[in-house]
């Protein structure tokens, strides 16, 4: 049986199409990325589409519960697949396109899609590589069936509260695919709107896939900008800037590294009331730069969250700027805000074993560093058959985030860096956020991260681009020894570029920096 309708998100679209039918619901470039201005689709045009691909999918042999791997472009057809796809009961199997042949791979076998809905390269590619060959027996091509055996897919479907299955970016170990339900989607929809005043009738650059289908369903436009959504970080500024003062684009949210992009260049922004960015920590220098692009009362916000449960936490620029920059540039950590109003935060002890029962007694008073656990309706409950994965992340219904962090005496999150990262030596623990954040202050500095080479605590730097790193050295050994403590770090190397996720290009992989670093000691 398919989910209960009355809370599948896909029903929202409808809605809209109801009350606003002749609205904008999405807007795509022309031609697929290449100039020549732009695709528009009401909110009853693309309802009706959706209907339509409903009946191409249930015609070519998805049913509902049907696990579907959907590799195709952000675009019209994305949006209309995946909301057919909801709207039909079938779960949607949502993987990072720039995670690797390699990586697609392993994601698709263990999710075991039966179906697979893609741009006719991907479905080449999918049957050339034998993906999931165990259970993939459905290809489909938007408007054609391409079919492999013949046969219809063996009966595996997912739980009736399954809503789609998305994968993290896997930038802090093997990706994983997160079950939603459509009671988690539409929680996230209602925290958005409280969180950040959403109302009907706005527009949203969509410069992120996933989040880009909480548009419609917020009741806003969805403008696709053309870039490459695999490197928000290499994003032509001009290609944000243009479309969101072309088409009064009020929402944005882009990662971290989009902001750095496009801040450096400046300009106007005069129908932007917000901004949300997310991903990974963001340096107060990017806010304060973009900020100065948006009219007076708008804000940039940076909700704390993750694939598995978001959003957690949320602050804004002004408290940021005018308050928690000038402790996170001293090394006490990223504030992230306070809890949203149903989530139930908890900083407990850090283990790196398994947890099995919850008791409010591991919770740890405010000021003492520990990992984040959260509880709340948005909060997925399990990943797709990863016993394993889930008693290390799962304690009974709350998640662990696997990041380490603090509450303050006025309720606020700190955030100190992944679990994963904490570098631990004979001497001490260090916390990555806290030891980069005094470096990340200096103006040469682009970004810096710890690592750990032998039982030595090391901090790698990204320069400013063209800023040369000669007599760079001390200057940030002196400024090792003027907090207590970063005065363990001795050792300072020179990066070009660091790696970075390719989720949203902000994430430092830490694991494959530390490894080039042990390189450089030897």
């Amino acid at each position: 049986m398919p989910p209960d309708p009355t809370i599948n998100i896909s029903t929202h679209l409808t809605a809209m199409a109801e009350h606003q039918p002749d609205t904008l619901a999405l807007a795509v470039p022309r031609g697929g990325g290449g100039g020549g201005g732009y695709d528009r689709f009401t909110f009853a045009g693309l309802d009706h589409e959706v209907d339509t691909m409903v009946d191409q999918l249930r015609n070519a042999g998805v049913t509902p519960g049907m696990r579907t791997a959907v590799l195709i472009k952000v675009g019209h057809s994305f949006f209309v697949t995946v909301f057919a796809l909801f709207r039909l009961g079938a779960v949607p199997v949502m993987i990072d396109p720039g995670i690797g042949l390699a990586n697609f791979g392993r994601c698709l076998t263990q999710a075991r899609p039966q179906a697979l809905v893609g741009i006719r390269k991907a479905v080449g590619v999918a049957k050339l590589l034998k993906w999931a060959r165990r259970s993939l027996s459905l290809y489909i091509v938007p408007g054609r069936r391409l079919g492999v055996s013949g046969c219809a897919p063996e009966p595996d479907p997912a739980p009736p509260a399954t809503a789609a299955i998305l994968f993290t970016s896997g930038s802090t170990g093997p990706p994983k695919g997160a079950v939603y339900t459509h009671a988690n989607f539409n929680a996230q929809i209602d925290a958005l709107r409280d969180l950040y005043n959403i109302e009907p009738g706005e527009t949203d650059l969509c410069t992120f896939p996933l989040f880009a289908l909480f548009a419609p369903a917020l009741g806003m436009s969805a403008i696709v900008p053309r870039m490459d959504f695999t490197r928000p970080g290499r994003v032509d500024p001009r290609n944000i800037i243009e479309p969101i003062n072309a088409l009064g684009v009020t929402n944005l949210f882009g990662s971290p590294a989009l902001l750095d992009r496009v801040g450096r260049g400046g300009g106007n922004l005069p129908t932007v009331r917000r901004v949300v960015t997310a991903g990974a920590p963001v340096q107060p220098t990017t806010i304060e730069r973009f900020t100065q692009m948006l009219p007076k009362g708008a804000q940039v916000f940076t909700p704390y969250g993750a694939t598995e449960a978001l959003p957690v936490c949320s602050i804004g620029s002004d408290e940021i700027l005018a308050e928690t920059r000038e402790r996170t540039d001293r090394g006490e950590g990223v504030c992230v805000g306070r809890p949203v109003e149903s989530v139930e935060l908890a900083v407990i002890p850090t283990r790196d074993e398994p947890i099995a029962t919850w008791s409010d007694d591991l919770s740890l008073p405010p000021g003492e560093i520990g990992e984040i656990v959260v509880k709340g309706s948005m909060v997925t409950l399990c990943y797709f058959d990863q016993p394993q994965a889930n008693a290390l992340a799962k304690i009974e219904d709350r998640h662990r985030m696997g990041d380490l962090g603090y509450v303050d005496d006025r309720g606020r999150l700190w955030f100190c860096g992944r679990k994963s990262h904490r570098v631990i030596t004979s001497t001490r623990t260090h916390f990555t956020v806290p030891c980069e954040s005094p470096f990340n202050v200096h103006p040469r500095v682009y970004r810096s991260a710890l690592v750990k080479v032998g039982d030595r605590p090391v901090i790698c730097i990204e320069t400013e681009q063209g800023r040369s790193p000669h007599g760079l050295r001390d200057e940030l050994l002196q400024i090792a020894q003027r907090h207590e403590h970063t005065r363990d770090i001795r050792e300072v190397l020179f990066h070009r570029s660091f790696p970075v996720d390719i989720r949203h290009n902000a994430k430092i992989n830490r694991e494959r920096l530390a490894r080039w670093a042990a390189g450089q000691l030897q």
